[in-house]
């Protein structure tokens, strides 16, 4: 908690302080003045951010260890963060997924762009996951966690801490439960018209993604009698819609038994498991042995893990990029439809769609084939994006008809 002797923290000359002032929601390491004091700062404290004539531009979570050494929290300088604090931006959050979503099945909190920097909040019914991914929300989770439960009625709380943004805080791999009882086995998740089974305690980050809804939905709409292949599918994201439109087939392939058991799980809670297969694989070979044999589909998505998470991959994953849509390309039949997906914030929608071009005139060749941009999506609005932080929008989805 707060209180009236938080440590000041000051940003060097250099350091653009009007950046700060009109939303940007970072310091980094090298714009901090750093001395004895600073430096031995406990990861998670709080501060108060001063600009260089010492003016207090708003009270920060501060991690020495970090290359982000400050989070803004609150621009008044002299804001309580406690569970009061933290209810309120809760309620905020809460009011806008009450407008879009008549189901509580969605993100609650989406870290910066909810004013919770490297907080992530899915909810899943009575059921919440908290990911936090920066040192001072892993400082205050009990706080958080009381408000989360006081705001809205959830009453089973888990802390997912597991994942790479954790590690670059300098943060221990944990997962537990904070409030009630973990689920015993998965949790059904109605979206799009599809059932999807959600593991919130085994399965990858909070056990499901909610940001590609509407580009399921946008896919799905595309599916009616077709013959679909969604490669890299986790439980079933796009397919199971699919399958939710009237799609005649639907084959999931993805390199996880789990992720795949739970996708096969949500088919018969649709009762579509007839018309739904999996191939566990690796996805570039599976779809060099379907390009081998021959096989084509009316609509491909492929919906890969970020092959750049940061800035030093970009060029190898824009590679990868452009190889998922070399091999995706031929499975697509004459006139029918590829999704190509990427979450990695440092490939922007440029950089992927030229990669994705690429790649699908590689894969067509001399076909006489072209490729139609038909649409392009992005995170659904319960993942909102804060306008002065780039990374918040991450996600990109471009639909092509061949």
């Amino acid at each position: 908690m707060t209180d009236a002797a938080l440590p000041a923290i000051r940003l060097m000359p250099k350091a653009d302080a009007r950046a700060i002032r009109h939303g940007f929601p970072w310091a980094f390491a090298n714009e901090i003045v750093t001395d004895r004091r600073t430096r031995a700062l406990t990861a998670g404290s709080l501060a108060v951010l001063e600009d260089a004539e010492r003016r207090p531009l708003g009270v920060v979570g501060v991690n020495p260890a970090s290359r982000i050494f400050a989070r803004m929290l609150d621009r008044d300088a002299e804001a309580v963060i406690d569970q009061a604090w933290f209810a309120a931006k809760l309620e905020r959050a809460l009011a806008h997924r009450a407008r879009l979503y008549s189901a509580p099945f969605y993100r609650l909190i989406h870290a910066e762009a909810d004013g919770l920097p490297g907080v992530v909040i899915d909810r899943f019914g009575a059921v919440a996951v908290i990911q936090p991914n920066a040192a001072w929300a892993d400082a205050l989770i009990a706080p958080l966690s009381a408000a989360l439960q006081q705001v809205t009625g959830v009453t089973t709380v888990i802390m997912n801490g597991t994942g790479r943004a954790r590690g670059l805080e300098g943060l221990a791999e944990e997962t537990r439960v904070l409030a009630g009882s973990a689920p015993v086995g998965p949790i059904p998740v109605p979206m799009n018209g599809a059932t999807y089974m959600a593991d919130v305690v085994e399965g990858q980050k909070t056990g499901l993604f909610y940001d590609q809804r509407p580009n399921h939905a946008f896919a799905a709409s595309l599916a009616q009698d077709a013959r679909v292949l969604d490669v890299f599918s986790h439980v079933g994201g796009f397919g199971l819609a699919a399958l939710a439109n009237g799609a005649a087939t639907v084959l999931a392939v993805d390199g996880s038994a789990p992720a795949l058991e739970l996708a096969r799980g949500g088919a018969e809670a649709m009762g579509v498991a007839d018309r739904f297969d999996t191939r566990q694989g690796d996805a570039f070979e599976v779809m060099t042995a379907l390009g081998a044999d021959g096989a084509q589909f009316d609509l491909v998505i492929c919906d890969p893990p970020a092959f750049a998470p940061a800035r030093p991959a970009l060029e190898a994953g824009l590679r990868a990029y452009e190889r998922v849509a070399k091999l995706a390309a031929p499975l697509v039949a004459p006139g029918g439809y590829l999704v190509l997906c990427s979450c990695s914030h440092a490939a922007d929608l440029t950089a992927f769609r030229n990669a994705s071009a690429r790649g699908i005139g590689r894969g067509l060749n001399e076909t006489g084939r072209r490729a139609q941009i038909i649409a392009t999506g992005f995170a659904g609005p319960d993942h909102p994006v804060l306008p002065q932080l780039a990374e918040s929008g991450y996600l990109k989805a471009l639909f092509f008809r061949l």
